[in-house]
């Protein structure tokens, strides 16, 4: 949650990141993002259980399944994540990447204390979204601006701050229905600074 908040401190076109937060999750629930990520979840769940034991943690299924979907968006759609790897793949600086590794190592250990063996497998998607971006940074960091990379780092801290929230089981976001958002930030942060701040300023 802290990350969260140190990264929103960095919105620079707030009405942007705002509007692309609530159409990005907008989109999330009409195309039922969150249930896809929930059934990715439980795919990788029965596929452990075939060698793996099941942890005998005493919490219901439903709510082993909620904790499961965080983790799967805290690893797999932060914006440091995101960020980190068009950072490493278009200027070879990878300290954002091992920073967050380090990160969610102590956080892994944490959560395999609930969910067992299954938290080492939602590192292959994690592996699959970040090797793609990547590879992809040549072709999209050249093309932003620092206002739109300041401004997609904001919207990354409110994917991150509402996953927060649904760990300390304060308010249960529907934070996969959110990840549209971070598709939709970068293009809305420079139609906002081109088009829309010269009209009303």
């Amino acid at each position: 949650m802290a990350m969260g908040i140190s990264s929103i401190v960095l919105m620079e076109n707030m009405p942007a990141v705002v509007f692309s937060v609530i159409i990005g999750t907008a989109i999330g629930v009409l195309i039922h993002l969150g249930d896809k990520v929930d059934a990715c979840g439980q795919a990788m769940q029965r596929f452990l259980s075939k060698f793996i034991k099941n942890p005998n943690t005493g919490i219901s299924e439903e709510e082993f399944q909620a904790t499961l979907t965080t983790l799967i968006v805290l690893f797999c759609a932060s914006g440091t994540g995101i960020y980190g790897s068009i950072v490493s793949g278009m200027t070879g600086d990878h300290s954002i990447l091992i920073a967050k590794s380090i990160l969610d190592l102590f956080t892994a250990l944490i959560f395999a204390c609930i969910l067992g063996g299954v938290v080492s497998v939602v590192a292959i998607p994690q592996l699959i979204i970040f090797l793609v971006l990547f590879l992809c940074a040549g072709y999209i960091y050249p093309m932003t601006t620092e206002t739109m990379v300041n401004d997609f780092k904001a919207c990354g801290g409110f994917l991150m701050l509402a996953t927060g929230f649904r760990m300390i089981k304060v308010k249960m976001f529907p934070t996969p229905d959110m990840i549209p958002a971070m598709i939709l930030v970068m293009p809305i942060s420079w139609l906002w600074s081109a088009y829309v701040l010269p009209l009303i300023s």
